[in-house]
């Protein structure tokens, strides 16, 4: 049977692993192999170019990505037999990506990932007011979030494409010029590293992340459900009706959210209303990279 193993750090690092005499021995034969880069027309959106940026490593794996919303359009990686498959969800063309029905397939998104209730927060004696997209709720920026936006790209390396963004002061209802910066880095260990960088004039939410959707059996099979997750998160913080966290932080053990030891995602998500659309609070020991979670297929 296929496996595949990913490794999810908190800079959104991913690595797609053979074991390790299998990994040595594919780099001692493709030592040879340089990254490739290319790109090519993608569509146009309101006279704007969209270009996909396709990064392939020396082994094989690539990663392809368009300058709308920093979208992942493709993330192909070999599973333990060396077998190349396509393990993100989404759409064939640009047509699909710009449905008002697409749930954040694979974009960046920002400035605020997930939900603020009622669409207003207070800041330095100020109470903003957001796009209201979510029931009343902003969620993951707005009506137009960052998922929505065209970036500038700029190819660093055969390796990197950076991408650049100025969110100007007021957009979406938040304060402050925001100068977002987002590289994708193929590894020559079928890894992607996704890095982010903000800058701001004035104080302001920010909350940047990317919204992959992964099936490992690369279509295989229809569900992830038979998936298997471990999560380095003790904790969790509860939801009400509307998924806004209650503020409360509960412990994880024994109950449905518990993934410290690694089990089936289906195997008690009928537990929960709704699904998991949580927040797991992770167990950090420090301020730099640290392993969050492995998904893996069986």
């Amino acid at each position: 049977m296929m496996k595949k193993i990913f490794l999810l750090a908190t800079a959104f690092s991913i690595f797609a692993c053979n074991d390790t005499k299998n990994a040595k021995t594919m780099e001692q034969a493709e030592t040879n192999k340089q990254y490739s880069f290319t790109e090519k027309p993608y569509g146009n959106i309101e006279g704007k170019q969209i270009t996909e940026y396709t990064i392939t490593n020396p082994s094989g794996m690539k990663v392809s990505i368009i300058n709308y919303g920093g979208t992942v359009t493709e993330l192909v990686v070999p599973d333990k037999g060396g077998k190349m498959g396509d393990v993100v969800l989404g759409y064939d063309s640009l047509s699909g990506f710009l449905q008002s029905g697409n749930p954040y397939f694979n974009a960046v998104i920002g400035r605020y990932g997930n939900r603020i209730a009622a669409g207003k927060f207070p800041l330095d004696g100020q109470t903003y007011t957001l796009a209201g997209n979510n029931d009343g709720n902003s969620l993951h920026g707005g009506n137009k979030g960052f998922d929505k936006v065209v970036w500038t790209a700029k190819k660093l390396s055969d390796s990197s494409l950076q991408l650049n963004y100025l969110s100007k002061d007021g957009e979406e209802g938040y304060p402050g010029n925001l100068q977002v910066q987002v590289v994708y880095t193929l590894t020559p260990d079928n890894g992607l590293k996704i890095e982010y960088t903000a800058t701001t004039d004035k104080a302001t939410p920010v909350n940047l992340t990317n919204h992959c959707y992964f099936n490992l059996s690369a279509g295989a099979d229809s569900t992830i459900l038979n998936h298997q997750l471990q999560i380095d998160a003790d904790k969790y913080t509860p939801v009400n009706d509307q998924l806004i966290p209650t503020g409360k932080i509960e412990d994880v053990k024994g109950g449905p959210m518990d993934f410290t030891s690694a089990k089936p995602v289906g195997k008690d998500i009928e537990q929960v209303q709704g699904g998991y659309d949580h927040n797991l609070v992770l167990n950090k020991n420090g301020n730099g990279l640290e392993k969050a979670a492995t998904l893996y297929e069986p």
